[in-house]
């Protein structure tokens, strides 16, 4: 009896630990179950290391910006190149130095020059004298005719009173009407004569000046050519010409430099203006006219749109501004600037400060601070206008939400996020 109670007892024994195994069973698959279902956990943010903003309403300028320098106004530049081949002999400014207009910069050598403007000099005495030579020629001509006429006309005066005389005597009748009508004949002749040896004296007189015309356009054109001569002797002292600082002086001393050759450049740094580049997606609203500011980081000064490049380079565009009022100190030329040039005036919108992803007129997803502060949740915005700092919004937030601007691309697979 003993045997059979020991077996029952172990068999409920059994079965007990079975059915503990099934319920525990059905606990752990329950719990695997319900923890599958959970959301992961929301990612933690530092809020140092995040740049948030807050949606507002009201006037945006709407502004680009670009990097540049200052560049002297082309009209206040003055290239100096070389007139002929010539050799460097003494540099006597150095870049940088304040020059006047009959400032020497440095001393040039060409032999060939010097010979051509001496050369030059005894053509030119060749031609006077050969305009002197031709003058005492014609002169003398025209005075051995002169005195030829005056013979003639000398002869018709006598021939003119022997045929008023005879014709007196006439009518007294002491001489025959045919010797009167001889002597008159020679009067005609010897008047005739007379005249023609006048236009001989007059057409000479002419010819005399024609090519006494002639002799000084030679000596013209001798003089234009010695004159040119000498500018280029004059041109071995490179003057600076204008008023202003000596900017650059590509030549040494002992180099030599052909015709055309730049040897300085010699700017006014009062007159600059702003040579700024813009992306080329910026530029498409940019106008004449529009104001703009340029940072020379020592200062700010204010400018308008001069000039718009037709031409894209490397992706940006070409804008000058004109500079106005005072510069800064130690404003010159090629320094580095930054301008923000104000394409319009948008009143009543809503904007927000311009993430570090996204582009103007595009839908993005950004991170929108929840209430509490502690979370923020990814929704889409639709973006409108940009400008350098603010971007216009036209849906997705409302004024008064907080987003977040900086760089949220390592979150970029998870919709929540919490700050700490």
């Amino acid at each position: 009896m003993d045997i059979v109670r020991d077996e029952s007892v172990k068999k409920r024994k059994r079965q007990k630990q079975i059915l503990v195994g099934i319920v525990a069973g059905i606990a752990i698959l329950a719990i695997t179950l319900g923890v599958s279902r959970l959301k992961p956990a929301a990612p933690t943010v530092e809020r140092s290391v995040i740049w948030p903003d807050t949606v507002k309403r009201g006037s945006m300028l709407r502004q680009v910006r670009g990097l540049g320098s200052l560049v002297p106004i082309p009209e206040d530049i003055r290239v100096i190149s070389a007139e002929t081949d010539v050799r460097v002999d003494r540099i006597l400014i150095l870049p940088g130095t304040p020059v006047k207009p009959d400032s020497i910069i440095m001393q040039l050598i060409n032999p060939q020059v010097e010979q051509e403007a001496t050369d030059a000099d005894l053509q030119l005495k060749a031609a006077e004298a050969d305009y002197k030579n031709v003058d005492v020629k014609l002169q003398g001509d025209l005075l051995t005719q002169k005195a030829s006429a005056a013979t003639v006309n000398a002869d018709y005066d006598d021939a003119k009173r022997l045929a008023d005389s005879n014709r007196e005597l006439v009518k007294i009748g002491v001489l025959s009407d045919q010797a009167w009508k001889t002597s008159q004949g020679k009067a005609q002749e010897l008047a005739t004569r007379n005249q023609i040896e006048q236009d001989r004296i007059a057409m000479n007189s002419k010819a005399i000046a024609t090519q006494l015309a002639v002799q000084q356009t030679k000596i013209d054109q001798v003089r234009a050519l010695s004159q040119l001569k000498h500018k280029h002797l004059q041109d071995l002292k490179v003057h600076a010409g204008i008023s202003g600082v000596l900017q650059e002086m590509p030549v040494q001393v002992g180099q030599r430099a052909i015709a055309g050759a730049p040897l300085a450049k010699v700017v006014q740094p009062e007159h600059l203006k702003a040579e700024l580049k813009i992306p080329e997606t910026q530029a498409k609203d940019i106008q004449l006219g529009q104001t703009a500011e340029v940072d020379t980081h020592n200062g700010i000064i204010a400018g308008s749109v001069m000039r718009i490049d037709p031409a894209v380079q490397n992706g940006t565009v070409t804008v000058d501004v004109k500079l106005e009022g005072d510069l800064p100190k130690g404003v010159r030329p090629d320094l580095s600037v930054d301008g923000t040039i104000t394409l319009e005036r948008l009143n009543n919108v809503l904007y927000v400060g311009r993430p570090a992803f996204g582009q103007e007129k595009s839908t993005v997803g950004m991170f929108k601070i929840e209430p509490d502060g502690k979370t923020a949740s990814r929704i889409s915005v639709e973006l409108g206008r940009g400008s350098v700092t603010n971007i216009e919004i036209m849906r997705g937030l409302k004024e008064g939400d907080q987003v977040i601007l900086s760089d949220m691309s390592r979150w970029d697979g998870v919709d929540r996020v919490r700050l700490e």
